[in-house]
């Protein structure tokens, strides 16, 4: 039993030193503390504090975000390139990250393979971070011997998804912050300042302006139900939150909405358009036949709507009809996209047609979101000055009325 704890895996924290003498520190898995020190040193790393940290602090490791895999992607083309064995590949990219479940997730993909299971194997059993692209890709890359070739093409596209995520989340995060913000502002400005000047007014004696008066009813209502309001802004949050994640007619819902709404609507399916092209162009180039890459591609688009829509071009496909045929048929694409399509496929360069829609596009929403941004600063800081500015001009409105009688 005792043994069986020596042996047990634990995460030690190091500091110290590498071959160029400049500062490191990190997290490894280990047995010992003399472990870790060995292993540091093969690594050219002169440790000068190691300790082993508690469960507790353990257990609070980093998510495995989707940014985590696309560099691991990247990595591994990286090594591949350069010659180094897929077994050391492992080691080497794993023992130098710095996030303890990337560290674990990479050690079980390494085990897996040692034990005999192929790369491809090894990644599908951890289908939450490795998806079914990924996973097919790097088969096909291991059935034709051009495993590092592909590992190069699926980090690109992870590297531009994520890219194009990043830009849409930027879209929707910054206008939907500062409106919460003002919001929030108001609404303290209301409940415990307002009230303060309405206990000044009360012993004028005069009748207060209407703008005035509209105020300080909004702040007596605000204070009568400010609890019961909050209560039903968080419990709506929570509802949204759950019926997106338990619902498919709400997603669904949803996506078709978001579809319509103007300037973000247009983002949305630009970039639905630019990840299709995106993701399809890699499987296609990877040598998987047509209708078994649209299929990968109907889940990568990011909205319910596009995949509906790439599910039936698959169906029309499978048929016999031409590709440039059932997207136009689908409605959702561009004349240019077809078209672009159409010619890929007469001169049999289809992956490299897609991949000139996705970068246009890519570039389209970039341009988009950097112009949204620039346009909603100002209408943001009208709107919160309009709201500040308003309140403060009906608590000073009484006193200027004053000064004027005097």
């Amino acid at each position: 039993m005792a043994a069986s704890k020596e042996l047990k895996s634990s995460t030690f924290a190091w500091e110290g030193t590498d071959q160029r003498g400049r500062k490191t520190k990190g997290e490894s898995q280990g047995t010992s503390a003399a472990l870790i020190k060995a292993e540091l040193r093969r690594q050219g790393i002169t440790p000068s504090k190691i300790s082993k940290k508690s469960a507790a602090t353990a257990n609070r490791k980093k998510k495995i975000l989707t940014k985590d895999i696309a560099v691991f992607a990247r990595q591994m083309a990286t090594m591949m390139q350069a010659g180094v064995p897929l077994v050391q590949a492992f080691d080497i990219i794993g023992k130098g990250h710095d996030n303890p479940a990337m560290q674990i997730l990479i050690m079980e993909i390494k085990a897996d393979i040692e034990g005999g299971n192929s790369f491809s194997e090894a990644l599908r059993k951890h289908p939450q971070y490795f998806d079914e692209l990924f996973c097919n890709l790097t088969a096909a890359g291991e059935q034709a011997g051009v495993l590092d070739d592909l590992l190069d093409k699926i980090a690109t596209y992870k590297e531009k998804t994520e890219a194009i995520k990043a830009k849409i989340k930027k879209a929707l995060t910054y206008p939907t912050a500062i409106i919460v913000i003002a919001f929030a502002v108001t609404a303290i400005l209301l409940v415990f300042v307002v009230p303060q000047f309405e206990d000044l007014f009360s012993g004028f004696g005069a009748d207060l302006p209407t703008f005035t008066r509209m105020v300080i009813d909004l702040s007596e209502f605000m204070q009568k139900w400010w609890l019961p309001m909050l209560a039903g802004v968080i419990g709506g949050g929570v509802a949204f939150s759950q019926a997106k994640k338990k619902s498919l007619k709400f997603r669904q819902n949803l996506d078709k909405l978001t579809l319509k709404l103007p300037v973000v609507g247009d983002i949305v399916t630009k970039a639905s358009i630019a990840r299709y092209a995106r993701t399809l162009a890699t499987t296609f180039a990877a040598g998987v036949p047509l209708v078994e890459a649209l299929e990968t591609v109907a889940g990568a688009t990011g909205n319910w709507v596009f995949t509906h829509g790439v599910l039936k071009i698959r169906e029309e496909v499978s048929t016999g009809q031409q590709l440039q045929q059932a997207m136009k048929g689908t409605q959702l694409f561009p004349n240019m996209v077809v078209q672009m399509v159409a010619i890929g496929e007469e001169s049999g360069s289809l992956d490299t047609m897609l991949c000139k829609v996705a970068d246009f596009y890519e570039e389209e929403v970039d341009n988009m979101v950097d112009n949204l941004s620039s346009l909603l600063e100002p209408i943001i800081m009208a709107v919160l000055g309009i709201l500040v500015g308003g309140l403060v001009t009906a608590m000073y409105l009484p006193i200027f009325k004053m000064g004027q009688v005097v």
